[in-house]
């Protein structure tokens, strides 16, 4: 599977709300950095992540655009999320199932055919204009 390949697959597991075939596409050590927030390393931290969103959003990728070499080691992807802000998530505004559309941009690491990488931008004022 190319890199191309491997992160179109990421996102549609992501849309089917498959975590399981999400987490079988990361390195056991895959480092994910979380949007003005801290790194995060492996695959079991990750898994405690997608739970977490899970409960306070749902959420669906639209209008997805990877950039990138089909043999490379490193992928862009835009695209808008589509979602609901179902239970408050920490200090966050309170949820009360608003809906938004944001626009997000992702970067990827891939190594022995595994996304080694996530990191993840998105204007979190503009978020919380939304569901504010």
């Amino acid at each position: 599977m190319s890199a191309l390949e491997l992160v179109q697959a990421y996102y549609d597991a992501f849309n089917r709300r498959d975590w399981a075939g999400m987490l079988a596409l990361l390195s056991a050590d895959v480092r994910h950095d979380i949007n003005q927030g801290d790194a995060q390393i492996g695959v079991d931290v990750f898994e405690k992540f997608l739970a977490h969103m899970d409960e306070c959003y749902a959420e669906q990728v639209q209008d997805l655009v990877l950039m990138g070499e089909t043999s490379g080691t490193r992928v862009a992807a835009e695209f808008n999320i589509n979602g609901v802000y179902k239970k408050t998530d920490g200090a966050l505004p309170t949820a009360s199932g608003q809906a938004y559309l944001l626009p997000v941009g992702a970067f990827f690491s891939i190594e022995q055919g595994k996304i080694s990488r996530v990191t993840t931008h998105y204007n979190l004022r503009d978020w919380i204009q939304m569901v504010s």
